[in-house]
């Protein structure tokens, strides 16, 4: 069972941040799909709603010269790593002021300049890359570490098994982070993987692991803490399972006809934003009006976002071909 605010002695400010962080996901999530269905965004959007407490348990614990590689449900990712909410927006709305100039859209967020180097829509791609990121890390003597978040469905790929073997057999300092929400697109994890436990795939090639509640962000920042100082101190890699639950379709295009109504009211009744945010004023780390000036200013955040987005520019012609190739 997760340590409580007390018993962790967490300090205030970085709880009431955990908190915001988690209600600025949420909220972005909810206005982008209001956006989707204005036709604002166009294409895939896959949201992150009911994930949020795996993105701020883990990313922030990360220093800031270190590498997330994820996949194309990203966008509670860049936020939690400090990607503008506003040039966010701007991407999904396709616009050139967006973090990849409006040519990614929802699945392909990506900013250098925080380490965030991209979301990949192709199930386990981002694997190698983070593996070859901590491998160049390792050369370079550069200190870094590199997140590798992907989901359930991933895990049946070759390019788990590959990247595995190498981060093992080079010691390389990567942290697989898996996102198990409990279905890949509309199957169940139960019919498309034979084994039980997937924090235990890594026992194969004698890489430590640990399965924690996704729905708890102190649990996962806790567990992120250890695995991070596990990688960042020498010892190569680490895979960490959070077990957690998307409240939305895979994407916006799914009816969500597959799942058990009552399997999801018993998630949602564990719902990471409305529990911790109960914790706070539970446990006096945060009171009424604390709550009400986050929610406000994350509103702010979000209609200003919105804004932005709107009145960016599209990209021009000429854009279609650039940044394809790189000499």
């Amino acid at each position: 069972m997760a340590m409580t605010l007390k018993e962790l002695a967490i300090k205030k400010p970085v709880a009431l941040d955990l908190y915001r962080k988690m209600v600025l996901i949420r909220r972005f999530e909810e206005k982008a799909s209001e956006m989707y269905g204005r036709a604002k965004i166009g294409g895939f959007l896959h949201l992150y709603i009911g994930e949020e407490a795996v993105a701020v348990g883990t990313i922030p614990p990360l220093e800031p010269r270190d590498y997330i590689v994820t996949h194309y449900r990203e966008h509670g990712h860049a936020l939690a790593r400090g990607l503008e909410t506003r040039r966010i927006m701007a991407e999904l709305f396709g616009k050139a002021t967006g973090t990849s100039k409006g040519k990614g859209g929802s699945m392909h967020l990506f900013d250098a300049s925080k380490g965030f180097m991209g979301g990949y829509a192709i199930v386990g791609a981002m694997m190698p890359i983070a593996t070859g990121l901590a491998l160049a890390s390792n050369y370079r003597d550069e200190g870094r570490i590199c997140l590798c978040i992907f989901g359930d469905g991933a895990v049946n790929e070759g390019e788990f098994h590959e990247s595995f073997n190498l981060a093992a057999l080079w010691n390389l300092p990567v942290l697989f982070l898996l996102e198990n929400n409990g279905f890949g697109m509309g199957t169940s994890v139960k019919r498309a993987h034979a084994g039980k436990e997937m924090c235990h795939l890594a026992d194969a090639f004698g890489i430590p692991s640990e399965m924690v509640d996704g729905m708890d962000v102190l649990a996962v920042r806790e567990a992120a803490i250890r695995a991070i100082n596990h990688v960042r101190s020498g010892k190569g890699p680490f895979f960490l399972e959070a077990i957690t639950y998307r409240f939305r379709g895979h994407s916006m295009a799914d009816p969500v006809a597959y799942r058990d109504k009552e399997e999801e009211q018993e998630w949602k009744r564990r719902d990471p934003v409305v529990t911790f945010r109960r914790e706070l004023l539970q446990s006096r780390a945060a009171s009424e009006e604390n709550i009400a000036k986050i929610e406000h200013s994350v509103d702010e955040e979000i209609a200003e976002a919105v804004a932005f987005a709107d009145a960016s520019p599209n990209p021009a012609h000429d854009e279609m071909f650039k940044d394809i190739y790189r000499e």
